[in-house]
């Protein structure tokens, strides 16, 4: 047997052997070998087959793809959560005027709770913090309208960018408080829901504790993918870091939301990826561990839920006025 035929024989073999691994992993039907399907004909038969079945059976599937290390060769499966190009940013100021709310008050210390646990566990961003994507946003604003040789008193801009930075600080220092985190389920527990927003609120706090109660330490970022390429080159202008997608911010109205969000949405898109949870196993013999993306997934599912909670308070809110 000539050096190719001893290389082909033994990529089939590791390959078949790596997807038997991947089968077991995954709990899934094997592809079944056939001596009708010669290499490499039948190894792209098998990864086709395999394909499909992780798309119908493993939620986050991504890709699959074989890498040869060394003398080696195995498959390498990759598993993420879409965040379908969406911007996760939690408002704050209108938990203020909720917790300034006499009818909303045990409300929005129900979601005090959800704040402070997404601030202190999930580890959010908090725009006000220096050093974060937003706090450099805002600034950028801010140093903008002073140098505006048009801006004067009356601006309203400056009134929405002191109300944002004044409400910002009064919130941090609430949700920082770690006795949200202390008498969660007690506010739970003693919560009188009195409408079907109150409801909504308490679903949502109950959701938050039992995330909190399973992944006691777990963080958003905890399986963020690589911001780097196989050349170990940081990627910094391809790829969206997560943390500039996800987190706190002032408020969804208003001249200073639509100014964020357009200057935002202007940068992403000279970018032509996004970091999202993912997970990489090399099926090369080393032992896997059991990991999923079921944390991420319902995180993200709550900030969804989270922002449309937001959003139907300050319906609420305008039709009272």
């Amino acid at each position: 047997m000539n050096q190719v035929n001893e290389t082909s024989a033994k990529l089939e073999s590791d390959f078949f052997r790596s997807l038997s691994r991947l089968a077991e992993h995954y709990k899934i039907e094997p592809f079944a070998k056939s001596d009708n399907y010669k290499f490499p004909y039948n190894i792209n038969l098998a990864i086709s087959d395999i394909k499909g079945k992780l798309k119908k059976n493993v939620l986050n599937f991504h890709s699959l793809r074989f890498k040869k290390e060394n003398d080696k060769f195995y498959v390498v499966s990759e598993e993420r959560c879409d965040t379908g190009a969406t911007l996760f940013y939690i408002p704050v100021i209108p938990l203020f005027r909720m917790l300034n709310d006499k009818k909303r008050k045990k409300t929005a210390h129900l979601l005090l709770s959800v704040f402070s646990y997404l601030y202190h566990i999930a580890d959010i961003p908090y725009y006000r913090q220096e050093g974060s994507y937003l706090y450099y946003e805002y600034e950028i604003l801010k140093d903008w309208i002073m140098d505006d040789p048009y801006e004067d008193e009356e601006d309203n801009r400056v009134s929405e960018i002191e109300i944002a930075e004044w409400v910002g600080d009064k919130i941090e220092q609430k949700i920082y408080n770690r006795e949200n985190l202390t008498f969660f389920d007690q506010r739970i527990a003693h919560f009188d829901a009195k409408d079907d927003f109150d409801t909504n609120c308490l679903i949502l706090a109950q959701k938050t504790l039992a995330i909190y109660r399973e992944y006691p330490d777990a963080s958003i970022f905890r399986n963020a993918s690589s911001m780097f390429d196989e050349d170990e080159e940081y990627l910094e202008d391809q790829i969206i870091p997560m943390e500039k997608y996800i987190s706190f911010y002032a408020d969804n109205k208003g001249w200073l939301a639509e100014t964020v969000f357009e200057s935002v949405n202007n940068q992403f898109q000279e970018y032509s990826e996004t970091q999202e949870p993912a997970l990489i196993q090399c099926f090369d013999g080393q032992k896997n561990e059991t990991k999923d993306l079921a944390f991420e997934e319902r995180l993200f599912e709550l900030l969804h839920d989270l922002t449309d909670l937001i959003y139907d308070y300050r319906q609420l809110s305008d039709e009272k006025q």
